[in-house]
This record gives structure tokens, sequence and C-alpha cells, in this order.
């Protein structure tokens, strides 16, 4: 008789082997008699930040924030900076455009310049990056302050920077003053 061809035996012995590890593996198990929507998170969940879109929650003034919105050299190096981060890349020279405009009187967070600079420092839902830890909190008092004067909510001593010459929209120090709006006032 004629043995077997060892290429069968081989097949057969990695097909047995095959067999056995499939059979000897735990598999994944999943428990699939859970009904209901997923619990929501507990009241005690980490907030990033306090301001949420609504109404508008004051904030006392900071000292910090009067040194900053008051001054004109502060002003203009946040026009320098507004232009070198990008900031009209979606808020244009402030009218808007991917990003809410910066020259009228609505404020979904809130106009005050501790507002803003909140704002630009934590970052807002759907758009708006967080900046802390990646430029120096001064520099985001300064951008601040010169977003501040964008709606007329600067003194008219501070220019902000802007040239006086045959620009599309007025100097900061011209611009009419727009109170920042709160959803409570607009109800």
């Amino acid at each position: 008789m004629c043995s077997p061809c060892p290429r069968i035996e081989w097949r057969l012995a990695f097909a047995l082997g095959l067999v056995l590890a499939a059979s000897a593996c735990d598999r994944e198990k999943r428990d699939y008699s859970h009904k209901g929507p997923p619990t929501s998170p507990s009241a005690d969940a980490v907030r990033v930040g306090e301001l949420q879109p609504g109404v508008a929650q004051s904030s006392p003034p900071s000292e910090k924030g009067k040194q900053f919105e008051g001054n004109a050299w502060q002003v203009s190096q946040g026009q320098k900076l507004y232009k070198a981060f990008n900031c009209n890349g979606c808020h244009a020279a402030g009218g808007g455009g991917i990003g809410p405009a910066l020259m009228d009187a609505e404020w979904r967070y809130g106009g005050s310049i501790e507002q803003i600079h909140a704002t630009i420092s934590q970052g807002r839902p759907n758009g708006m990056p967080s900046f802390r830890g990646k430029v120096p909190d001064d520099q985001i008092w300064q951008v601040a302050a010169y977003v501040r004067t964008l709606s007329g909510n600067a003194p008219k001593y501070v220019a902000g920077g802007a040239s006086q010459g045959m620009a599309a929209i007025p100097a900061t120090s011209r611009i009419p003053k727009q109170p920042p709006k709160t959803s409570e006032s607009t109800q």
C-alpha cells in the first residue's frame, strides 16, 4: 500500500490546528440586554469654563482688564496680535465671516473685556479655539482690549492703531458706541 502524501498530512494538521485555536479563543462577550438611553453626566462633571451661551453672566471688572482696556498702546499691540494670530481668518476685520461679528452689539458670551478674555483663553464650542497655554496671558488681554474697540466700546482717546486713510471702516475711535446686549435685553 502506498502511504498518504506528506502534503496532505501537513494540510490536514494545519487545518486541525486552526480549528483548535479558534475554538480555544475566549471571545469578547457583550451585554446587549441593556435598554434605554445612555445615562447623562452627573452634576459633579468637570466644567472647563464658567461662561455659557444664553444669559451673559456678569463678571466683576478686574484691575487687569482696566489696565489694558483704556491703554492706547495695549490696544494697538492687540491689533497687531489680532492680525498675527489670524483672527481675521474667521472674524474678518471685525465684521464676521466664519466666526461671529465683533463690531455689533450682539455678544453671545458677554462683551466686557473680562468676558472677551475668557472667550479667547478658554475657547468656545463649534470653532473658537482655546489660546490658554499657547499665548501669554498679557497678549490675550491685549487682543481682548482691541476687540472691545471694534464695537466702539473704548474711550475716544484709544484709537486702536487703525489707519486713518481710505479705510473701508471708520477708525475705531470714530465708531459709535454699541454697548453689548445680553440675551435678557433682546427678549
